[in-house]
């Protein structure tokens, strides 16, 4: 996972005890670094610790930021005393930096509240943010309003905050590769570029005859589909699956990695249905499912949402993403269904798989267009699921996120699927259908709901509903 580098700016007003700030210092900075985080911050030897209070203290902090603006993911603010707000503010101000900054605030002993060690943080916290809000900064709180640093909630405030941060760097600067048009059936996967590119996501786009044209040109003796077809059979069991089908395979994925490296590409949606099949003679999925267990998302039918959906979940978990459709209800069970897709899902969600063909497309374009599928039953457990969706009729950005559990419940079935239990479903399929939400959905096993709303809707300005 990507190492998160914070600026931080320690707050300080004079006429409270010093000694609190040199104290803190300490303590925030040992915290930061055995949970991971690299740091930018004023030096020691600095005024007052390296604490920020005078204009030249906050300009000096700014300056610093400013030597480090491509390095910083984000901003601690944290508060060992009352701390002066107008400096935070200028130094942020002055910095010019457009990153999630987080509010910290460290907690009074109520047996030590004479003059010599009193804080008074609870109540500076509050100044602080009220000055954040009047200069037009987004913030984020702690869990608690004031908290010793050391206290298991501080630090899975900080990772999540981490968390936030890497997927709003990620995404305001994602680029997607749109291989292919769209299925003619999908309208349901339709998006509107120009409001993904006003939060920074670019889409770049390729024909599929352009890719297909490579890929036909490349030779199974050019080294860089012998590698691919090595990754193949080192990735996916591959018994009963023809050289001829693994050939093509090989040199698709070798076409696709070609360009998404010229291209400078974070992840890819593709398509399928029934192009690839009819005049190429196999499914990408093999390919996708590789891409996406590397970090590299990819996501079918042309979903370019369902991409920045699975991408954005990569960012905050660090870990694979897999794009499922909500498929079928499970017995009589309100909280349960099933998620399935055909499949591409990465290797890293299945407790086992395997490489077959594809069984829906085989009775249009034959079982010998169709291999390269991998398939088996997901692992059970915790995860998140996303969605995002352009909305042209409101001219925003919306996306739905929440937390269930993948359970071991009997299922007989072909593709990739699993058995998902979700508290108050009904609820859930309601808003999704109510608001007309696609019928892609991002999975990723991990628990990342919190940070995933606060990144989209406080710091990216999307809509954002969290089904609790």
């Amino acid at each position: 996972m990507k190492r998160v580098t914070l600026g931080v700016i320690i707050g300080n007003r004079g006429f409270f005890p010093t000694h609190l700030c040199e104290a803190g210092r300490k303590v925030i900075l040992k915290v930061l670094e055995e949970q991971g985080f690299d740091v930018v911050i004023l030096p020691e030897t600095a005024r007052q610790f390296g604490t920020v209070e005078s204009i030249a203290d906050s300009r000096a902090c700014a300056e610093l930021f400013k030597q480090h603006r491509d390095k910083i993911d984000g901003i601690l603010i944290t508060l060992p005393n009352f701390g002066e707000d107008t400096g935070i503010v200028n130094a942020l101000k002055f910095s010019g930096l457009n990153v999630p900054i987080l509010v910290h605030a460290f907690g009074d002993d109520a047996k030590r509240m004479t003059i010599a060690d009193r804080r008074d943080s609870f109540c500076g916290k509050m100044s602080c943010c009220n000055n954040l809000r009047q200069y037009g900064f987004k913030y984020t709180l702690t869990t608690l309003h004031t908290v010793d640093p050391t206290n298991e909630s501080f630090t899975r405030d900080l990772q999540n905050f981490g968390a936030v941060c890497r997927v709003v760097k990620g995404l305001r600067n994602c680029r997607i590769g749109a291989i292919g048009a769209r299925p003619g059936a999908f309208t349901t996967v339709r998006y509107s570029e120009k409001l993904l590119e006003s939060s920074g996501i670019s889409v770049a786009t390729l024909d599929l005859s352009e890719v297909l044209g490579w890929a036909n040109k490349l030779t199974s003796s050019d080294a860089t589909v012998k590698a691919k077809t090595e990754a193949i059979k080192a990735y996916t069991k591959t018994d009963g699956i023809p050289a001829e089908a693994l050939d093509k395979m090989a040199r698709l994925g070798a076409a696709i990695d070609s360009w998404a490296t010229d291209n400078a590409i974070d992840a890819t949606a593709i398509q399928c249905w029934t192009a690839l099949e009819e005049f190429y003679g196999v499914v990408p999925c093999t390919i996708m499912s590789m891409m996406s267990d590397t970090l590299r998302a990819s996501a079918c039918e042309t979903d370019v949402a369902g991409t920045v959906s699975m991408y954005a979940m990569q960012l905050a978990s660090g870990t694979p993403s897999a794009l499922l459709d909500w498929n079928n209800n499970y017995g009589g069970d309100p909280d349960k269904a099933v998620v399935f897709h055909c499949s591409n899902l990465p290797n890293s969600v299945f407790a086992e798989q395997k490489m077959d063909y594809q069984e829906i497309i085989a009775g249009t374009v034959g079982k010998d267009n169709t291999y390269g599928t991998i398939v088996g039953r997901m692992k059970t457990g915790a995860f998140t699921y996303c969605r995002v969706s352009t909305d042209d009729v409101f001219g925003e950005i919306q996306a739905y996120v929440g937390q269930g559990e993948l359970t071991n419940d009997v299922l007989n079935t072909f593709g990739g699927f699993g058995v998902v239990k979700i508290p108050n479903m009904q609820q859930l399929l309601k808003f999704i259908c109510g608001n007309g939400f696609e019928h892609h959905v991002a999975f990723n096993l991990s628990e990342i709901a919190e940070p995933l709303e606060e990144a989209m809707s406080n710091y990216l300005g999307w809509s954002v509903y969290h089904h609790e």
